[in-house]
């Protein structure tokens, strides 16, 4: 046995009030005991066993995960991170602070105990607070799953008094110390809905109970007919048009010409191409998200069908800037990001192998054989002196940290294009990945970082490749990049006044 398990301490003096709690606990254990629920017998002991070792949570983070939705993804990681911190927290504190001895098995029924009883200390229940911390982290993420999950946790807690494992005080201490956890997760890596994205400026659009007006264009390549049947049946007199994405704006044009709102389905390049459109037309744009990370549309707020039928329903909206590049005759827009240097090259890369292997596969392969390729980082005069650059990055917007989470934008019409440069030298990846780690600190000896409104770049080689929303084209000489202030109005939903 440990020293976590020696239970041969001195017992501590009489004390009235702690002894009739104590006393208290023990009658609870000993009703429960004597209690038969037939209904309970086969279930709860099976369901005990299983959440040894947090299997069952573990199991249950998989299955949501699996599920493909944002929100389900995010609120398995946190109850997964929430689940460990209590784990932590029982087995280096709760376990070595309180000494009990587990509860005597004389009044509970053979058939219920555990075949293999815990040999560590009683209190606190180290699955009751594994099973709290889990559903409450869920909880915190999606309201929806954690009253999916939390029944199941309640029925974990309530096994361990049930197969005489655990005096009611250890189970209520564990949930109290599990719910503790997730609240403290959540203080270093806020939810979603503490940073959501400002619902400013907002914008006067028509609403479409129905649907009727909206013309929804989908990428079929993507995988998106889940997705648009889901909005279809919400708006049912919504107009539905699935093409491929040689036709994507051929379609979104001819959609433009007579919809009251644009609608499009597909990743964040498919989503650029409905911009422009969008822009030309003076028309709202709603996005529903179909591609692999759908930045602008998870930024905005829209994660689903439900989400952006609800703000077609009631005329939701908000304006958001858009970023816009000139280099010569080539010009754009971008949502999301815009980048020069090895960037460009890695998503050329990318797309010549995804359809072979898969995206990312192809991914990681186009990272490694750019990042190990002999040659020259990218010149150009950036803030009036010529610079060696592996790597210059353009938000629209400016892109935060949450906590210890990775970056999103808070805002989608502050003015700004975030500006971040990772410096030419030796060995890119050593380089890039200094930066990576740099985060939010605005300089770092590889890694510079700077908010304007518009940047200009001189002295571009020709043939130099630019990345904009997962897009690629080729730029030379002077490229110029530049805010166009709310110019783009999107469906959103708007949080309760």
């Amino acid at each position: 046995m440990t020293p976590d398990v020696d239970l041969t301490v001195p017992k501590p003096g009489r004390h009235a009030v702690r002894d009739a709690l104590l006393a208290l606990d023990c009658r609870l254990f000993e009703f429960t005991a004597e209690r038969h629920w037939p209904l309970t017998a086969p279930v709860l002991p099976r369901l005990s066993r299983s959440a040894n070792h947090g299997v069952l949570w573990f199991a249950t983070a998989a299955a949501m995960a699996a599920s493909r939705t944002p929100r389900a993804r995010r609120a398995a990681a946190r109850g997964v991170a929430s689940l460990s911190l209590a784990s932590l927290t029982i087995n280096t504190l709760g376990k070595r602070s309180v000494r009990r001895p587990r509860p005597v098995l004389d009044a509970v029924p053979l058939a219920r105990r555990l075949k293999r009883q815990p040999i560590t200390t009683s209190f606190p229940s180290g699955h009751s607070a594994s099973a709290a911390a889990f559903a409450t982290g869920v909880a915190l993420e999606s309201p929806a799953w954690g009253a999916a999950v939390g029944p199941v946790a309640w029925s974990v807690a309530l096994s361990r008094v049930y197969t005489g494992a655990h005096f009611p005080s250890d189970v209520l201490a564990g949930a109290l110390l599990g719910a503790g956890a997730a609240f403290a997760v959540r203080g270093l890596v806020p939810t979603r809905a503490q940073l959501g994205t400002p619902a400013r400026p907002r914008a006067e659009v028509p609403a479409l109970p129905d649907g009727e007006g909206l013309v929804m264009v989908a990428n079929s390549a993507a995988g998106t007919s889940e997705r648009v049947r889901a909005l279809q049946t919400a708006l049912p007199r919504s107009e539905l048009v699935e093409c491929r994405p040689d036709d994507m704006l051929a379609e979104l044009e001819k959609a433009a010409g007579h919809a009251r709102v644009l609608g499009v389905c597909g990743g964040d390049g498919t989503v650029n191409t409905a911009a422009e459109v969008a822009l030309r037309h003076g028309l709202p744009l709603a996005v529903l998200p179909g591609g692999t990370l759908n930045h602008f549309a998870y930024d905005l707020g829209v994660e689903g069908a439900d989400d952006l039928s609800r703000a077609v329903r009631g005329g939701e909206a908000v304006r958001v800037d858009v970023g816009r590049f000139r280099s010569g005759g080539t010009r754009g827009v971008f949502l999301n990001t815009c980048s020069l240097g090895v960037y460009p090259e890695l998503v050329r890369v990318r797309e010549h192998w995804s359809r072979r292997i898969g995206g990312w596969p192809a991914g990681v392969l186009a990272a490694l054989r750019v990042l190990r390729a002999d040659r020259h980082p990218l010149e150009a005069e950036f803030r009036g002196r010529a610079r060696p650059l592996w790597l210059l990055f353009v938000g629209n917007g400016t892109y935060h940290r949450m906590g210890l989470a990775p970056g999103r934008r808070l805002d989608l019409a502050d003015g700004q294009l975030d500006v971040r440069v990772v410096h030419g030298g030796r060995r890119p990846a050593t380089r890039l990945l200094a930066a990576a780690l740099a985060g939010p600190l605005t300089r770092s000896p590889v890694h510079a970082a700077v908010q304007v409104s518009r940047l200009r770049l001189a002295g571009v080689a020709p043939g130099t490749l630019l990345a904009y929303d997962g897009e690629v084209t080729e730029v030379a000489d002077e490229v110029t990049l530049e805010k166009l202030p709310e110019a783009l109005t999107v469906y959103r939903p708007l949080p309760a006044a």
